[in-house]
Order: structure tokens, then C-alpha cells, then sequence
């Protein structure tokens, strides 16, 4: 089953957790209650994964606590996997491992070469509490690893060791969007 974003929704853009913020180094509580907050919450999440340009986006970088992230990513044949999960859980991740150059809507404008499996499988459930499963490659495998990471209070940066996580936090330390905060 492929599941989508809600015909017709009209989600809110809602601001950017940027790094920094305790909710990003915090893991998130699973889902209980599949009403029309939920709803919303998928909803809002497309609508600022969207307007931020991403591919995907966690519930904690919008400031919700909660397990779920939406995605819109390619993979490397250029095939678009769309959807969201609630209660994600990464169940298999495994293949070659790729260093690419991987970027996060909580560090605008930073990017660095990351580890990521070639291959992985996340389950959990829709808006319902249908179970999903999604595989992917490539490309949206790293997506789909990098929203988990999120969910259990993981940021990319974290992944990474020696000069590349020098470089990449003092290159978040220096954005004008860590200035502001």
C-alpha cells in the first residue's frame, strides 16, 4: 500500500526547528491517538517540507514530539516515493555504505558526506493505523534513515567525526540563521 498526503489538505507552514533546540536531541513518543489532530499534523508537515523545499521532514523539526515524518524523495533512478509514517521504525539497513553529501531543513545550508546504508526498510502505520512498510534505495534510503534518525533524537551531524563535523558545525555556528536565534 502507498500511502499519501491527504487529498485536498490545506496544511499550514509552520516554523523550522533549527539546530540548537533540545527538541532536536530529544527522542519522540509514539503516537496514540490517530484523530484529526494527526491529520493536521501530517498535513502541516508536507506543507513546510514543501515550502522549505526539502524531501523529508520529521515531526520534531517542527516542534512536535511525536513519531512521524513525511517524505517526497527520488530515489536514484529518479522513481518519486511519497508518502508519510507513523510509528516509524527502521527495520533493515544494510547494502553498500555510501558517503554522500547529505543536507538537513534544521541546518539550511549545510551539508556534509555521510555515511548511509545503500538499502533500507522502515514499517509502521498510516493516519489509520494501517501498517506500512517502505523500502528504498539509494537516494530515498538515506532520506528514510535520516528522518528516523530525527525521530530518535538524532541530527546528521551527529554522524559525523573528525574534520567533517568540525567543519560542518562551525559552518552552522557561522549561518546567519544561528546569528538570529
Amino acid at each position: 500500500m502507498r500511502n499519501r498526503p491527504i487529498p485536498g489538505s490545506s496544511g499550514h507552514v509552520r516554523a523550522m526547528t533549527l539546530l540548537g533546540d533540545p527538541v532536536l536531541h530529544t527522542p519522540c513518543e509514539p503516537v496514540s491517538d490517530f484523530g484529526p489532530s494527526l491529520a493536521r499534523l501530517v498535513e502541516d508537515l508536507f506543507a513546510t517540507m514543501y515550502a522549505a523545499q526539502g524531501v523529508g521532514l520529521a515531526a520534531n523539526q517542527i516542534g512536535v514530539g511525536s513519531r512521524v515524518f513525511v517524505y517526497d524523495c527520488p530515489d536514484d533512478d529518479d522513481e518519486r516515493h511519497l508518502g508519510h509514517i507513523v510509528n516509524p521504525r527502521l527495520v533493515e539497513a544494510d547494502g553498500v555504505t555510501v558517503r554522500g553529501p547529505e543536507g538537513c531543513l534544521s541546518l539550511p545550508g549545510v551539508e556534509a558526506g555521510t555515511e548511509r546504508f545503500d538499502r533500507a526498510v522502515v514499517e509502521g502505520v498510516d493516519l489509520l493505523g494501517a501498517p506500512v512498510r517502505v523500502e528504498g534505495t539509494g537516494f530515498f534510503a538515506r532520506c528514510l534513515q535520516h528522518e528516523c534518525d530525527h525521530l530518535d533524537g538524532t541530527v546528521y551531524t551527529d554522524r559525523l567525526t573528525g574534520w567533517r563535523r568540525a567543519r560542518a558545525l562551525r559552518a552552522a555556528r557561522r549561518a546567519p540563521w544561528a546569528r538570529d536565534a
